[in-house]
């Protein structure tokens, strides 16, 4: 089963990665949609002033001001909700298998 991750810009899933690092990413990806939202919903509001800066060019830059600054705050963890769903979620992952000498070098710095 593959599975197809939206392509959001500095949030790219390699086809190599492990489950890991796949739900990383697309718990990043999941926190940059969510503050997409609230930033629409926020910019909805109409505080009944006649707007002399509105126009459709800066409703459009406003629009990719938002996903920028989503991006970035997903990529940054400011919100912190993408660490949040990542340990939840890891939960249900299968253990990973660490490749050989990498558990007897683990081993050594514990001991």
């Amino acid at each position: 089963m593959s599975v197809i991750l939206p392509s959001t810009p500095g949030l790219n899933v390699k086809a190599q990665s492990s489950d890991r690092e796949k739900l990383h990413a697309t718990a990043k990806q999941f926190e940059a949609i969510f503050v997409r939202q609230m930033l629409a919903a926020a910019r909805k509001t109409d505080f009944g002033g006649e707007d002399v800066f509105g126009s459709q060019a800066m409703d459009t830059f406003r629009q990719l001001q938002d996903e920028h600054f989503a991006d970035v705050a997903a990529d940054t963890g400011t919100l912190g909700m993408a660490s949040i769903i990542e340990a939840q979620m890891a939960r249900f992952l299968p253990a990973e298998t660490a490749p050989a000498g990498e558990n007897a070098t683990q081993a050594k710095a514990q001991g």
